[in-house]
């Protein structure tokens, strides 16, 4: 593990080059502690775990959109203000594997299915694995941040989010560990592929919504103009599941955003304050 700046950096980030996993390929995963942690050693702090890490505080690794989502600055803004809790954030890098390891992979067997496995094996992917991904993440991951720093390991304290379809893994996630993880942050959330398919499973699975929250947004241009959609029968799953409504789930749409860290970051304040007040 070694200490990795940039310019602008708030706070600290230690970065495991090749964090080795008996569940999946290697990858980078860094772990941000905000300005607060080395000053008050007593604090322990709740942990957020975000998907596509190399978007999540550096622009110089944000290949698509040469854009980050400004977490280090938005958390610490937050936390300053009182709207969240002290939080340490650990991003997890994504593969070339990325679509098989963030599509949900207890889908029912449909014809949609048998579609977005040939889509997967066209574009150089394997089998769906995002339960071993998962797996990587609750039994690696969590177990060595819960040793190495001062966390509130409860699951109340722990909370997973991503954009597109690190959004559709983050519902997974919460879905398949609702003893783990308390919130989901699904933005741009990916529904459309497979023609919905993700959303028959979410209709079975979504755990107790007294202890347990969501959110969703999209916009309106690029990608995210096909989610409106799909996002309206997530919404009524949610509603049937009792979730209520800027209670323990929200859905928000974003005029003229677009699918790209550009958008995300002017906005990622809002899942933010929702999953760690």
């Amino acid at each position: 593990m070694t200490e990795f700046t940039f310019d602008g950096l708030v706070g600290r980030i230690d970065r495991i080059d090749n964090f080795l996993s008996k569940f999946v390929i290697p990858r980078r995963v860094d772990i941000w502690t905000p300005p607060s942690y080395s000053a008050d050693t007593l604090q322990r702090y709740k942990v957020l775990y975000m998907h596509d890490g190399e978007n999540v505080f550096d622009s110089s690794s944000s290949v698509w959109s040469q854009v980050d989502w400004g977490i280090d600055e938005t958390v610490t803004r937050l936390t300053d203000e009182g709207k969240i809790m002290p939080t340490m954030v650990v991003a997890l890098w994504s593969t070339n594997i990325r679509a098989s390891e963030y599509m949900p992979q207890k889908l029912p067997e449909t014809a949609s299915t048998a579609i977005l496995r040939k889509m997967l094996f066209k574009r150089d992917q394997t089998e769906i694995c995002s339960d071993n991904y998962l797996r990587f993440i609750v039994e690696e991951v969590k177990p060595y941040i819960d040793k190495h720093y001062r966390t509130l390991v409860g699951m109340e304290d722990t909370s997973i989010m991503g954009a597109s379809m690190g959004g559709l893994i983050s519902m997974y996630a919460v879905c398949e560990y609702p003893q783990i993880f308390s919130g989901a942050g699904c933005v741009s959330t990916h529904f459309p592929v497979g023609r919905g398919i993700a959303l028959r499973y979410m209709a079975d699975h979504l755990p107790d919504p007294k202890n347990h929250r969501f959110y969703f947004d999209f916009g309106t241009r690029t990608v995210d103009k096909n989610y409106e959609k799909y996002q309206k029968r997530a919404d009524v799953l949610m509603a049937k599941a009792g979730y209520r409504q800027a209670e323990n789930w929200i859905t928000m749409k974003f005029e003229g955003h677009e699918h790209s860290e550009k958008d995300w970051r002017k906005r990622v304040h809002i899942p933010l304050e929702f999953l760690l007040k």
